[in-house]
């Protein structure tokens, strides 16, 4: 799981970098970390969810615009299509 937590977090990064690229938004920097939580259930040990924890610090962008990349890239990121899991995500965004 430290594996997987580690390729989602990287994974989600440049998708939101990408996301923040085609709305015209260039970041200072992005950081990202993804805890997956696996638990034993009846039929063996399972991911049963994932959070991102997002920081972002993008002068001068809208927050709104910010948190609407992040959404897209939370959902579009490779890896987070893989997890058969629920993911959430707590994204502080710094625009000054």
């Amino acid at each position: 799981e430290q594996l997987i937590g580690a390729a989602h977090a990287s994974c989600f990064s440049m998708a939101f970098s990408a996301q923040l690229g085609e709305a015209g938004i260039t970041p200072q920097r992005i950081e990202s970390t993804s805890t997956v939580t696996l638990e034993k259930v009846p039929e063996g040990f399972s991911v049963t969810g994932v959070h991102l924890d997002v920081v972002a610090i993008v002068p001068g962008a809208s927050e709104e615009a910010v948190r609407q990349a992040a959404e897209q890239a939370k959902a579009g990121c490779p890896i987070s299509k893989l997890l058969n899991a629920p993911i959430t995500m707590n994204a502080e965004v710094r625009t000054s």
